[in-house]
């Protein structure tokens, strides 16, 4: 093992900068590919499992619906449940903190005692520290899910949340069983190695003084709570020992146990793929059933608590950009879509306990510090993850607004300006293009972005053409008022956004020829900057302004009938998604999000209508038939237009490989960033090996992508860069000449 890479227990806060980097090396040298194939398995499943479930979208509606109201009277629910409880002969302490939550749950093992805890899982309780205080007065704690038992035994931080030990192989977890308990089984397969982790906790259970147990949720009219599991460890953790506790942060708490059935299907789906979780536990303790005392314990009834855990939640609960956060159910959907998370997996992207996109949301939350969610840096704002939380959570928002706050409490670096002022630096740059561009080849001006700005050195720099594209829009404008089309079907503006005016002007000549070609009057707007680098930045502020100024310029060239085609995915899924939020003026998001669309979403769209002849225009494609493949940039599947473009293709008779990779890595920005270099790089040449994969090589295939990063990312390793299009550009590329 590389001496410079520390065990990730010594760096579980990721507070400080260089923690989060050491982190992100350890997993990148020794976890990554277990990571990736468990959590790609379980996204894969997901994708299988929610086809199946025909009211998926109302479904999440409903969850969200429940959760928004259940947080907004929370305190009225927290009086309600303690009632409803009680009443039943139970106990509820409402621990304002983790200090006064464990010191409970002390007394309640010293006063009754209990020598032996069993616990099956419950990051609640890892929130807490509960074992370290419970192991302080000698009470032997044992976790009894296979992963905890497994993090247990090494010592180490989950670094996932329904599957905690998914960065370990089965050769790892061989070992570590072989070096900690003393046995003479092979324990070389998946089976061996889970009945020997049976047999072993099996002991446990029937020693065992106390349970202790996490929620799923609880509700407030019956006092029932829910729990789900894999592996049985639960009803035994519950029914064996005489006393139960349970332990739930207070978000966990809705109205009614008649909900439960919603959570419960969205939950299977979304976790693990599954119809339905194989253990699902409605409990509405303390039990009636007789104490067993298997243990020669003289318990005569069951006694049962509930800890409610504040430790921070209702101040979340006030903060109107943090209470989003309370939604989550826990399912780790985000973290399995998560390209980035995919690669370096929770001990990386996560704190000492909260991993993935929804993790810096709660580590902060929880511990009451800023700091503790800087791995909130690891997510790109790719919202791959919006629509697959069956709470529609807003995560990359999340993590915007914690970028933001750590920048307002410790100043701006220089390498959020440099980024974060794309568009006012491409303006400037635009002007001496040639002069820029020869410049950011050099290898000393490398090494000075790499010293001052945290550019990695092995990035090129995106060369600014020598005129942008309003400019050569402008050079043509006459031709093209002259051209008379008898099949015009209504006048469309391609929009100049800062990517494609400044780097990508040919992507966008390209559109408006194919769109005339097409027979659409044609035009494009002025260059606007619409706030996405900034934002992708966390300078929330600044992306508001410039949010703002763009939509009321989008609003008017829709008031006058144009629709307006956007270039470039980040942007369409800015003005769609972001601007909800950025913009002040619901009227005004809604003309934007209705009239702007992605080029191939409009011609398919105008397909639909019968105002386009796709007939008519397979007569005038002139295709060799040669080999595509198509990525569909992360944004655009966001936002459900992924397959735009391979829909239209197929509609020509031309079929592409489409990649099954949710991002290429890039990211926009986040791929130029030194420290993050290597987890692009890693998806970069993931992505390229698909291809080859399916085809052989790379050399005699036509590889799509919309993105400008995108675009990037393949041509920095691919061995060909002349055969990477922009699906526009591709497409003008075949429509013949009238």
């Amino acid at each position: 093992m590389n001496s410079k890479l520390i065990h990730p227990k010594e760096f579980a806060s990721k507070a400080k900068k260089e923690n989060l980097f050491k982190a992100i090396d350890y997993a990148l040298a020794f976890e990554t590919e277990s990571v990736r194939h468990n959590t790609q398995t379980f996204n894969n499943n997901r994708y299988k499992a929610i086809s199946q479930i025909e009211d998926y979208e109302e479904l999440k509606n409903k969850a969200r619906e429940i959760k928004e109201n259940s947080i907004r009277n929370l305190p009225l629910l927290v009086e309600k449940l303690t009632e409803t409880i009680e009443a039943r002969g139970g106990s509820v302490y409402y621990a304002k903190g983790k200090k006064e939550a464990v010191n409970f749950i002390k007394e309640i093992c010293l006063s009754n005692s209990v020598k032996l805890a069993v616990k099956s899982k419950s990051i609640t309780s890892e929130e807490i520290k509960l074992n370290d205080t419970l192991e302080a007065e000698n009470i032997e704690v044992v976790e009894t899910d296979l992963a905890e038992f497994i993090l247990q035994l090494s010592k180490e931080q989950p670094s996932h949340i329904v599957a905690p030990a998914i960065h370990r192989s089965r050769e790892s977890i061989s070992k570590l069983f072989k070096e900690n308990i003393d046995t003479s089984d092979p324990l070389e397969t998946g089976e061996e190695l889970t009945a020997f982790a049976s047999k072993t906790l099996r002991e446990k259970f029937l020693a065992a003084d106390v349970g202790i147990t996490g929620a799923n949720l609880i509700s407030a009219d019956e006092g029932a709570i829910l729990l789900v599991e894999s592996e049985g460890n639960i009803r035994l953790t519950t029914h064996l020992p005489a006393i139960h506790i349970a332990i739930a942060g207070v978000e966990k708490i809705i109205p009614a146990r008649k909900d439960f059935g919603i959570f419960i299907e969205l939950l299977a789906a979304s976790a693990t793929g599954q119809v339905l979780t194989s253990y699902t536990n409605i409990l509405e303790p303390p039990l009636k059933a007789p104490a067993l005392n298997l243990n020669n314990r003289s318990d005569k009834e069951r006694k049962f608590f509930l800890v409610l855990i504040d430790d921070g939640r209702m101040a979340m609960r006030d903060d109107p950009d943090l209470k989003e956060a309370l939604y989550c159910i826990r399912c780790s959907a985000c973290m399995n879509v998560c390209a980035n998370f995919q690669t370096v997996g929770g001990h990386a992207f996560g704190g000492e306990c909260y991993t993935g996109g929804i993790g810096a949301s709660w580590a902060v939350g929880t511990t009451g510090k800023l700091e503790e969610g800087r791995f909130a840096e690891l997510c790109t704002g790719c919202s791959r993850c919006v629509p697959n939380c069956p709470v529609r959570i807003d995560i990359p928002r999340l993590n915007t607004v914690i970028k933001n706050r750590l920048m307002e409490a410790e100043s701006v670096p220089l390498q959020k300006i440099f980024f974060g002022y794309f568009g006012a630096m491409a303006k400037i740059a635009s002007k001496f293009s040639s002069l820029v561009n020869y410049f950011m080849k050099s290898k000393a001006v490398k090494i000075l972005l790499d010293k001052f700005l945290g550019v990695e050195k092995e990035r090129e720099i995106p060369e600014f053409a020598g005129k942008t594209f309003v400019e050569l829009y402008k050079r043509r404008v006459g031709a093209i008022h002259q051209r008379k089309s008898g099949n015009s079907r209504q006048k469309v503006i391609v929009f100049a956004d800062i990517f494609t005016n400044y780097n990508n002007p040919a992507v966008g000549m390209k559109a408006v020829e194919a769109l005339e070609k097409l027979g659409f009057q044609t035009e494009v707007s002025e260059v606007c900057d619409d706030g996405r680098a900034s934002l992708s930045q966390g300078m929330v502020q600044y992306a508001e302004k410039k949010a703002a100024q763009t939509a009321s310029y989008l609003k008017k060239l829709i008031d006058d009938g144009y629709d307006v085609i956007v270039m470039e995915p980040s942007v369409l899924t800015m003005l769609r998604n972001d601007y909800a939020k950025l913009l002040k003026d619901d009227n005004l998001f809604a003309a934007v999000n209705e009239k702007c669309y992605d080029l191939f979403e409009f011609l398919n769209m105008k397909i639909e209508e019968g105002k386009l002849d796709i007939n008519h225009i397979k007569k005038n494609i002139k295709y060799a038939g040669q080999k595509i493949f198509y990525h569909g940039h992360c944004q655009l599947k966001s936002i459900g237009l992924g397959n735009e473009a391979p829909e239209f293709y197929k509609k020509l008779g031309i079929d592409a490989a489409i990649s099954t990779q949710e991002c290429c890595g890039m990211a926009g920005s986040f791929g130029y960033k030194k420290h993050y270099y290597k987890i692009s790089k890693s998806l970069g040449i993931s992505l390229l090996n698909q291809i080859k994969n399916k085809f052989g090589s790379t050399d005699e295939v036509v590889i799509l992508a919309s993105g400008t990063s995108c675009r990037e990312q393949l041509k920095s390793f691919s061995d060909r860069k002349d055969n990477i299009y922009h699906p526009a550009e591709y497409l003008n590329k075949l429509i013949k000449e009238k």
